[in-house]
């Protein structure tokens, strides 16, 4: 017999893909979501500006790497491989705040598309903790707090 053995890393993706689809996340879902959740961005009245800045008026590419980046958060498929960090450290027009929107446009983006509660609850658990980190990557900085 020839058959391969396969990686602990390979079956713990299988896994979460196995578990994403039986939530109803695939990549068809993960398109409407982002195609969604960006429709909404663009026409934000404060988001809106921050992202037209930051990206102009082609968003096709955006948006394909952002299929690709949630299609790695959620179905551990590897698609993505940027810096998001970076990416969001050379935006000077974010703010802390702007997070919660962002998180509260996400969520509504979730409650009227998710295929299932437990999909929602699946991205919105991982939204939340992409948001902190970038925040904590942008706004907490060391010697932010030495003059207190």
């Amino acid at each position: 017999m020839n058959e391969q053995v396969k990686s602990p890393a390979q079956l713990h993706r299988e896994q979460v893909q196995r578990d994403a689809l039986r939530i109803g996340i695939d990549e068809d879902y993960i398109s409407v979501l982002v195609d969604t959740f960006y429709d909404r961005i663009r026409s934000h009245q404060v988001l809106g500006p921050i992202f037209a800045d930051a990206i102009g008026s082609n968003w096709q590419p955006h948006l394909d790497k952002m299929k690709q980046f949630w299609s790695s958060v959620a179905r551990n498929t590897g698609q993505y491989s940027g810096k998001p960090v970076p990416a969001h450290q050379k935006l000077t027009q974010v703010q802390q705040q702007h997070f919660a929107i962002w998180l509260d446009l996400f969520a509504q983006t979730l409650a009227d598309t998710a295929p299932t509660p437990q999909a929602a609850d699946y991205f919105m658990e991982r939204a939340q903790t992409i948001a902190r980190s970038l925040q904590m990557a942008m706004f907490d900085r060391p010697g932010m707090l030495a003059d207190c």
